[in-house]
């Protein structure tokens, strides 16, 4: 079994991933790889000598083919168990963004095509993880919201 956690902060150097949880218009946007049958928030691994900013964009472009977006952090979390991308079960960390997309250009990566959803499908790559993901951004969002109409 795998467990999520989400942190306020993070040491830089534990940050091994970037997942996006992207929207365009009131859909969110998920990814198909080319080898999988499942659909998958954005995201990968970072790239040595990268921020883990610069991660989150090069992924949103080369996986979703964004052109122009917003890119914001939501929060650090971590998965620990063993899974596709994780053989040794260790607690692995990643930062969890939120990107509005607001025009698109081709797609240059493993990405099959991307798919526009009201919610998650059944059909998830990671479907222990992404869901918790998902809910964490959309309760963030949520108290942003309610945070611009405090006076």
């Amino acid at each position: 079994m795998l467990e999520v956690k989400f942190y306020s902060e993070a040491e830089d150097r534990l940050l091994k991933f970037a997942v996006i949880y992207a929207v365009a218009g009131e859909k969110m946007v998920l990814v198909k790889h080319r080898e999988r049958r499942t659909y998958e928030i954005p995201g990968s691994h970072r790239e040595p000598g990268e921020t883990i900013e610069e991660t989150a964009a090069r992924e949103l472009k080369e996986e979703t083919g964004a052109e122009t977006f917003t890119l914001k952090p939501v929060s650090v979390y971590s998965v620990t168990g063993r899974n596709r991308v994780n053989d040794t079960g260790e607690e692995t960390y990643g930062m969890l963004f939120y990107a509005e997309i607001t025009s698109f250009g081709k797609i240059e990566s493993e990405i099959e095509r991307i798919g526009f959803f009201d919610s998650l499908p059944e059909a998830l790559t990671y479907p222990e993880i992404q869901p918790k993901l998902a809910e964490r951004v959309r309760a963030e969002r949520v108290g942003k919201e309610k945070e611009a109409y405090v006076l």
